[in-house]
């Protein structure tokens, strides 16, 4: 399986110390990318290695977060790697970008917790994003909404690339448990245009949260100043 490295982590899956395995590989190319080393690939790891992580680990952790790149585009490995947490009694989490709802459906049984990437509005994924694939992310909400799994949608808010109403547009169409908007930071992009974009202003962020709350309900701003807060 090709991966990007394993750390430990007490922020990935909330209230919980968890094992977060990072996938190699993904078929977006957003400008904003944090893990841009591992897009096109990674480290080819065998599943037992993987495990023998996870074994090593169990002492310390409640659950195993995979993500990437995009964890669906490795079905095989990433099932084996849920079924095996599932096993040892461990908590699953996912983070996805909803391209493959498919192989999501496949695997949602072995999850008890999905992270969703809403990128931009649905409408707006090519204009953004630059790939029409906003149908596909609505239809992969749709199925995490219609299972028992926990759904997070969360938006990396962009200054330049989104709008406020963008955000607004994003909240009156979809449906999850949280919503959470991430800070944007230039420290580690891909574009690198985007290193002379600033980092999104934390008072801004909870000015829009404060706008969808009424439409969400529940909704977070994660910034570096901060940490996660829920508005």
């Amino acid at each position: 399986m090709l991966t990007g490295g394993v750390i430990l982590s007490s922020l990935e899956y909330p209230a919980k110390m968890s094992l977060v395995i990072f996938t190699g590989g993904c078929p977006l190319r957003c400008p904003y990318c944090h893990n841009p080393e591992i897009i096109a690939g990674g480290d080819d790891t065998p599943l037992s290695t993987i495990k023998k992580e996870i074994d090593e680990s169990l002492d310390f952790i409640d659950a195993v977060v995979i993500t990437g790149g995009e964890p669906t585009m490795q079905m095989e490995g990433l099932g084996q790697i849920l079924e095996y947490s599932r096993e040892k009694g461990l908590k699953t989490k996912l983070d996805t970008n909803g391209c493959y709802p498919e192989s999501l459906q496949e695997i949602l049984e072995l999850v008890d917790y999905v992270a969703l990437d809403i990128k931009a509005p649905f409408a707006k994924y090519k204009e953004i994003i630059g790939v029409e694939i906003g149908e596909k992310v609505k239809k992969s909400m749709e199925i995490i909404t219609n299972s028992n799994v926990f759904l997070e949608c969360r938006t990396t808010y962009v200054p330049g690339l989104l709008e406020p109403e963008d955000v607004y547009e994003i909240a009156r169409n979809i449906q999850c448990d949280i919503y959470t908007l991430q800070q944007f930071r230039n420290r580690v992009v891909l574009d690198e245009k985007l290193k002379n974009t600033p980092d999104t202003d934390p008072k801004e962020l909870k000015e829009i949260a404060l706008q969808i709350k009424p439409q969400l309900g529940k909704v977070k701003i994660k910034t570096s100043q901060f940490g996660e807060e829920i508005i």
